[in-house]
């Protein structure tokens, strides 16, 4: 398992934003976008490429385009809806998949609830898209889920991790091709299982509370 800390000032400039809990949700949502579209950059740097001829207004010459089959980006519901958008502008020939986990408060084991994903996924390159890497539960099922359907490689990538969420996902991945890419690793888990100092509920504070 690869781990890249994208450690660049503008990222954790507007991480602190994120993390203030006065910043507003429309405030919230802009700016993870942008940090989604920061931290893809770092994500898709092996993203597969086939050379390919162009002509320019001068002369004939070569390139490269994405390879076949299109990587496949795909959002944990529901927060990881927030990064999806951040993703796609900087990779916007990707295929889009959904999967919807939930995390049981108690036990902290997530269940799968929805999903919408080709039922072979073999040969693809995967990013799995979530905020929050706390107990690393949910996007190991997520990870787990991707690699049963026959992905090749995955990128998961997130805001904010944890030293504990990190060893969840170590312990899971064995001999697969995974890559996690985050902004930041935080202290740890509180008795909650929520990242500290982290930003709180990062759902509620994209899209707010249902009641």
């Amino acid at each position: 398992m690869r781990v890249h800390i994208a450690d660049h000032p503008l990222i954790t400039h507007k991480l602190s934003v994120l993390r203030d809990k006065t910043t507003p949700s429309p405030v919230f949502r802009q700016l993870t976008e942008e940090l989604m579209t920061l931290l893809a950059y770092e994500a898709t740097r092996n993203v597969r490429v086939v050379e390919c001829e162009i002509e320019t207004p001068v002369t004939t010459t070569r390139g490269v385009k994405i390879a076949d089959p299109k990587p496949l980006v795909v959002p944990i519901l529901r927060a990881g809806l927030g990064m999806l958008e951040g993703m796609t502008k900087l990779l916007p020939t990707a295929e889009v998949g959904f999967l919807g986990l939930v995390r049981d408060e108690q036990t902290f084991k997530p269940t799968t609830y929805a999903e919408r994903l080709p039922d072979n996924l073999a040969g693809r390159q995967c990013f799995a898209l979530d905020p929050m890497l706390a107990t690393g539960g949910s996007l190991a099922a997520a990870i787990k889920y991707l690699f049963d359907r026959g992905a090749e490689e995955v990128t998961a990538v997130c805001l904010l991790g944890t030293p504990e969420g990190l060893r969840a996902i170590e312990g899971l991945v064995g001999d697969r091709d995974v890559t996690l890419v985050l902004g930041a690793v935080d202290e740890g888990l509180n008795e909650k299982g929520y990242i500290v100092p982290g930003l709180g509920d990062a759902g509620d504070r994209l899209y707010g509370t249902a009641e």
